[in-house]
């Protein structure tokens, strides 16, 4: 299996304007396999975003190095989408034009990247709604849009930064859903089109479980590091409506928030 991430001792420190050195993430070391889905958990303020953002090349590490397919990273990655907690639909553009965006600023003849817009809409379930507005739109269907937006321009990799923590429970878990089917349809037709490859940070232990490969958990902060990394074996395809409640499930869950919870409580001492 060919690896699509590869994290060399990565850290990044940031400076104040006074001088002082605060570290975010401490050599973390990491290993994402193509077509995997792995899932990133840690105390709040543990540095999940400044981690996906040195992969995602908008910050480059202080120290260590970041590899995309082998190949040293250097600037943005252009071999991967970023999907954001907040959507970043233009307001003055139809869901149409939104979805279409990437293709066009990247050359793409307009009628041609209308029609693929098109195709990517229904299948994300918003045919009737391509001419509306992003502030027609309910918090559900904009985070479709934004899904649209990121497997259009077929790029290995998705990097997401807790997509749906704004939604409500049910919303939530329907996105979840929808997710799996985009990601697992990759292979539909044997291999010809592979999985996209999936880093996934979320707060939320129980959607790390039921949406990813692995989970990998980082230490409170400052300076987290990787403290350990838990392979999820439950079956796919995920029927999110029940799994939840399976003992399998179960058991995962307690050994994984075994680890997570020693230091969520590390993180509130250092916050009290």
């Amino acid at each position: 299996m060919t690896t699509a991430l590869e994290l060399d001792r990565v850290s990044r420190e940031f400076t104040s304007p006074g001088g002082a050195v605060y570290r975010a993430i401490d050599e973390i070391s990491l290993s994402v396999p193509a077509g995997a889905f792995v899932a990133i958990v840690g105390p709040s303020g543990c540095g999940k975003s400044t981690l996906l953002n040195v992969v995602a090349g908008l910050l480059p590490p202080t120290s260590g190095a970041v590899r995309v397919g082998g190949a040293p990273l250097a600037g943005l990655n252009r071999h991967a989408t970023y999907m954001f907690q907040q959507d970043a639909l233009l307001p003055w553009k139809t869901v149409r034009d939104n979805v279409a965006l990437g293709l066009t600023l990247g050359g793409a003849a307009r009628a041609d990247a209308q029609a693929k817009a098109e195709a990517w809409i229904a299948r994300v379930g918003l045919a009737q709604f391509a001419s509306h507005y992003p502030a027609q739109l309910s918090g559900g269907m904009r985070k479709r849009v934004a899904m649209a937006q990121n497997w259009i321009l077929d790029r290995g990799i998705v990097l997401m930064d807790e997509p749906f923590s704004a939604l409500d429970v049910h919303t939530r878990q329907r996105m979840e859903t929808e997710l799996l089917a985009l990601w697992e349809a990759r292979s539909a037709d044997g291999g010809a089109t592979p999985r996209k490859t999936i880093v996934f940070v979320t707060h939320d232990l129980e959607e790390a479980i039921a949406l990813a490969d692995d989970v990998v958990i980082l230490s409170a902060g400052p300076a987290a590091r990787v403290v350990a990394q838990h392979h999820v074996a439950l079956p796919r395809p995920r029927d999110l409506l029940e799994l939840r409640t399976q003992p399998s499930f179960v058991d995962l869950y307690r050994g994984v928030w075994a680890v997570l919870r020693e230091e969520v409580i590390k993180s509130q001492r250092g916050s009290a």
